[in-house]
């Protein structure tokens, strides 16, 4: 990539820009004036006055009303600055004689249309929009840059495309849904190999080894410790905290003058946006994050209208699934267009935002993570035209950050990334007309916790604990906004601080449950607690209490194997056809996790180690002939257990930096592997890659203190 460091200056350009972006706004005006009967421009000189005081507004009020409305901004979905955009509309109306508009509503309007009308007019006109973009998001900061020393290190940039697989990534370059890897990767400079996850093959587990080092004792996305009496979901701000608290050592991947975007974890990074441990404790980060977006009006004003392009688009698309009876489908209505934007669009013009000030600043490495294929993906389908319509979308930011890196003082190598991938399939409860809860229920003769059954029937989406993090940042924050967001959301708020949305807002999930059992679901993995037991139930126990139950599990087609602890042969995993004893190897009949890889005993045998290990642990099938798995979540694409291409993500990594050397197992390696490329490049204080690391082992009722993994 060519670099278009110094050369000569501005000279006059400026000033012809401004004059070219001036008579555009003008014939805006008119044209708009033109097109809606509530909005009225009494001629050409009026319409170059009032798009003069328009730009002046932009220029000098946007800034502060964004800021005073910020966490309006984030309650609304990033709505409020549109109202501000037609505030400011009807004010040049009220300001100048010539220029009328018919209320609020068609103010709206026009701030729609001239934001419309603009950005067609540029594209005519040949202005490229990503470099108009790339001018707004690379103006000065006053952020102190990197020293002239730290600047001949090149910086790194970790992007994160949430639950992509390797596999899918690969069709996805064959096929021309990724035409800037496609073009990273012909041209040799950058490699791609794939990764395997663990058992739990989810972000939260991911993201914990990635950025920590460490994942120990987090079984799945949720999960029950008996000991405390609470259930943990990774992606809630104060459990994502006290997670991290558990394993951070004060080195994480971040630690030295790094960043966090859109994560779940900091990775002991100072700095951090949209990052769900973080949320509520570091006042004002989530809001600088979205105030140094949504101050410039045409990038605002950009996403924004992309924000409702998009929601509109998943209506269209989901009415389409259901015209051509595309199965499996999962259910798309309700609230979560506005989520999907909300992930897809607004925190994706957020992310890579910060991204390019991290570079304009010269900061040295950078995490960030881009969650709007995954979610378009769990509704969709893993491969269907919705998910990767998402997929080229993001393949297009890529483009943008490295154009972005060729535009600043210091180098920059970009290394992207998945956590885990997807693996598609009819659901559970789709497939057998009853969940696993049910199932539990009836094997057992009597009713699941509620917690459990509700996990268990609702597809608890990711999305939704993004939404409530940011939710929780803005409710935690000073002044108007805040205040009114914390009153806004008080019925959703739990005992900690946390606002929880989506179908676990309704679930007890911080309850003890005495005497009753309880079934969690993370994707194809589910979890069954014998709540009234004290620690691990072992299978004796458990025939004992419940005979019917784990033959009853065996047995049904939906369920691939399960994991019980023994008290005479220590764990076991079970299966219709045959039996695995971990310990020693010994099989009988035909090995449960003969089908799930040469990793699959390591996996598991790494999952009932941990203290907070389910009393069964159930994974569902996995048909090796159509490649698919039966979610215990209402989820089309899932990921969080075994089978198919959820445990397959990727590394795509620039190809100065050394090979892997082999086979990547498990998010810790990766988290190894990156320190290493860190080092390599010159960051010193990450020569340390075989520092031991101590485990922790909690105790009951421990609050699991810093500094232990």
């Amino acid at each position: 990539m060519s670099r278009r460091k110094g050369g000569p200056g501005p000279g006059l350009r400026p000033l012809w820009r401004l004059l070219v972006v001036w008579v555009v706004a003008a014939l805006t005006l008119l044209l708009v004036s033109a097109l809606l009967p509530g909005f009225d421009v009494g001629g050409l000189g009026p319409a170059f006055v009032a798009s003069a005081l328009l730009g002046l507004l932009n220029a000098l009020v946007w800034p502060v009303l964004v800021r005073l409305a910020l966490p309006l901004t984030v309650l609304t979905l990033g709505l409020a600055p549109l109202a501000l955009n037609a505030g400011m509309v009807a004010f040049v109306a009220w300001a100048l004689d010539d220029v009328t508009v018919d209320g609020f509503w068609w103010a709206l309007a026009v701030a729609v249309a001239v934001t419309v009308v603009s950005m067609t007019l540029t594209a005519a006109l040949a202005l490229d929009d990503d470099d108009v973009v790339l001018r707004h998001l690379l103006r000065r900061s006053r952020t102190p840059a990197a020293t002239e020393g730290d600047r001949q290190v090149p910086g790194v940039l970790f992007v994160q495309i949430d639950g992509l697989a390797h596999p899918v990534l690969q069709r996805a370059v064959r096929d021309g849904n990724a035409p800037t890897i496609a073009h990273w990767l012909a041209s040799g400079s950058h490699r791609l190999t794939a990764w395997t996850t663990g058992w739990s093959s989810q972000t939260g587990a991911s993201q914990a080894g990635i950025l920590m080092g460490s994942h120990y004792d987090m079984p799945a996305f949720r999960w029950f410790e008996k000991d405390t009496g609470k259930t943990y979901v990774s992606n809630r701000p104060r459990h994502a905290a006290q997670l991290e608290r558990r394993l951070s050592t004060g080195h994480g991947l971040l630690h030295a003058d790094g960043a966090s975007r859109g994560n779940i974890f900091t990775g002991d990074a100072e700095d951090s946006v949209l990052t769900m441990s973080s949320a509520g404790r570091k006042r004002g980060r989530i809001g600088a994050g979205y105030y140094a977006y949504f101050s410039q009006p045409y990038t605002a004003m950009r996403t924004l209208l992309g924000f409702l392009a998009e929601a509109v688009r998943e209506r269209h698309q989901g009415r389409v699934q259901r015209r051509r009876d595309v199965l499996p489908r999962v259910h798309r209505g309700g609230v979560y267009p506005l989520l999907r934007a909300f992930t897809t669009v607004l925190s994706r013009d957020v992310i890579v935002a910060t991204l390019v000030g991290d570079m304009r600043d010269g900061r040295s490495v950078v995490y960030a993570d881009f969650v709007g294929y995954d979610e378009v993906a769990h509704h969709s389908g893993v491969e269907r035209y919705d998910a990767l319509e998402v997929l080229r979308r993001l393949d297009h930011e890529l483009g943008r950050l490295a154009r972005a890196a060729d535009e600043v003082s210091r180098p920059y190598r970009i290394v992207v990334l998945s956590d885990h991938g997807q693996s598609q399939g009819a659901t559970f409860r789709t497939r057998y007309g009853r969940t696993l809860s049910d199932l539990v229920s009836e094997a057992c003769g009597r009713t699941v916790a509620d917690a459990g059954e509700q996990d268990a029937r609702s597809a608890g989406e990711e999305s939704w604990g993004y939404a409530g993090g940011a939710l929780t940042e803005v409710a935690a924050g000073p002044g108007l906004g805040g205040r009114a967001a914390d009153r806004a959301t008080r019925g959703r708020r739990r005992e900690d601080g946390d606002v929880v949305l989506g179908p676990e807002s309704a679930a007890p999930l911080d309850a003890d449950h005495p005497g009753e059992l309880m079934v969690l679901a993370s994707g194809n993995l589910g979890l069954v607690y014998l709540t009234g037991e004290p620690g691990r139930v072992t299978r004796e126990r458990i025939d004992a209490l419940h005979p019917e139950l784990l033959p009853a599990l065996c047995a049904h087609p939906g369920i691939g194997f399960l994991l019980v602890a023994s008290a005479d042969r220590g764990p076991l995993v079970l299966s219709r056809d045959g039996e695995l004893q971990l310990a020693t190897g010994a099989v009988r009949g035909r090995d449960p996790l003969a089908d799930f890889g040469p990793h699959a005993r390591t996996q598991v045998a790494l999952t009932d180690s941990y203290p907070h290990c389910a009393d069964i642990m159930v994974n569902s099938l996995w048909d090796t002939q159509t490649d698919e798995v039966a979610a215990f979540e209402e989820l089309v694409g899932s990921h969080g257990g075994m089978g198919g291409a959820q445990t397959r993500p990727f590394l795509l990594y620039p190809a100065d930096l050394p090979d892997p050397g082999g086979e990547v197992v498990g998010a810790e390696q990766v988290h190894q592997q990156l320190r290493r490329w860190l080092a390599h490049l010159g960051h010193h204080t990450y020569r340390d890659d075989e520092r031991p690391v101590e485990i922790y082992s909690p105790e009951p009722g421990d609050a699991a203190p810093h500094g232990r993994a």
